[in-house]
């Protein structure tokens, strides 16, 4: 199952207190990537932020994964989750 994750910052942090953390996280971005959890990494472009479209049995698989990342562990970021699924209504249009 594909899970799209958003990163937040979490409230009262700074962005200068996710820096020395920047190259750890890359390291795990990475390490996800090469084994295929990470399917596609992108930057928001109207904000700060990212978003991971992970490849996993469910959301909370996600979860766990993107809990060893160092900014989630340190508690600087968090992120949304949300499910993906086949889009259905192509069936109801175009039938079985």
């Amino acid at each position: 199952m594909k899970i799209l994750a958003i990163s937040k910052l979490l409230p009262g942090v700074e962005l200068e207190r996710l820096q020395p953390f920047f190259k750890s996280e890359a390291e795990h971005a990475w390490r996800n990537y090469e084994c295929g959890i990470f399917r596609e990494l992108y930057m928001i472009g109207d904000r700060r932020g990212a978003v991971i479209i992970l490849e996993c049995s469910d959301t909370e698989e996600a979860k766990a994964i993107m809990g060893e990342l160092p900014l989630v562990k340190e508690k600087l970021i968090d992120f949304d989750y949300i499910p993906l699924t086949p889009f259905i209504p192509f069936t109801s249009l175009f039938g079985k």
